[in-house]
């Protein structure tokens, strides 16, 4: 079995749940950036949840199957050419599968029986676009081989989903270099507008500028997915799925894990608020 990149769409990557563990090594955790979505597609699939799948940004994803196969999307909403989202979707061989573009969110996952077999990496298929670990983004004409089907069956044929916020609010936690700011609460009185310059690495923010009382060099020091890390602009950068395990700007606060989900499916243009932990 194995799944033909007809279209790959903007930018579509093979992920799974990441390599934690290696950040004394310099090597970020990285996978799917909406977990929670992620999840969900391997459960409408009977598959664990870390099998492998795909990641789509924006949609535009064209796929083709070579034998019977059921796969489901979820997270972004995006028509289908096939079947709805998050629901099982059976191909037969031949048949295609395409993703419009997303209407609302960011993000697509398409989990496929079996997960996508390719080889890992430092225990891992996630593609670490920072990193360069893992296979290299989709191109049409791939094929994708697919593992076995496990030996279990979906338990549920429809998961329905809450619409995502048009204005999140994203819970954070005060960071490590939270004084080194003139107000540091100037943070949580601030929408911020998602910026076009943002990726996997970090999500850019434009809003008025966060004054900072110091102004020397500090050194690298560790950071964590969720960091609100601030360059000389005064302008946040929210580290994300493959952000890099050490930066050398401010960190003034921290999102909560649970709300990464919500911060993968920010598009362009979207506004946003911080509230305390």
């Amino acid at each position: 079995m194995k799944l033909e990149i007809l279209r790959p769409g903007f930018a579509t990557t093979v992920q799974d749940l990441g390599r934690p563990g290696h950040a004394a090594l310099g090597v970020g955790r990285s996978g799917a950036a909406d977990r929670g979505s992620f999840r969900l597609a391997n459960r409408l699939v009977g598959n664990p949840p870390g099998a492998a799948g795909l990641e789509v940004t924006l949609g535009g994803l064209v796929l083709r199957a070579t034998a019977v196969t059921t796969v489901a999307v979820t997270g972004a909403d995006c028509p289908l050419s096939k079947g709805g989202p998050n629901g099982p979707i059976t191909l037969r061989p031949g048949e295609e599968l395409a993703l419009g573009m997303a209407t609302t969110g960011l993000r697509c996952y398409v989990a496929v029986r079996g997960g996508i077999d390719v080889p890992p990496v430092l225990g891992s298929r996630a593609t670490d676009t920072l990193g360069k670990l893992g296979p290299p983004p989709l191109a049409a004409g791939m094929l994708l081989p697919v593992g076995p089907p496990p030996p279990g069956f979906p338990t549920v044929d429809l998961a329905p989903r809450a619409a995502l916020p048009a204005s999140p609010v994203l819970r954070v936690t005060p960071g490590p270099r939270r004084d080194w700011f003139t107000e540091p609460s100037r943070l949580l009185s601030t929408v911020y507008t998602v910026s076009p310059d943002s990726d996997r690495v970090g999500i850019r923010l434009t809003g008025p500028p966060l004054d900072r009382t110091r102004h020397d060099e500090l050194p690298s020091e560790p950071c964590v997915p969720g960091s609100l890390q601030v360059p000389p602009s005064g302008q946040p950068i929210l580290f994300h799925a493959d952000h890099p395990t050490t930066g050398g700007y401010p960190v003034i606060a921290v999102v909560d894990e649970g709300d990464l989900d919500i911060a993968a499916q920010l598009r362009p243009g979207q506004t946003l608020r911080f509230q305390a932990s």
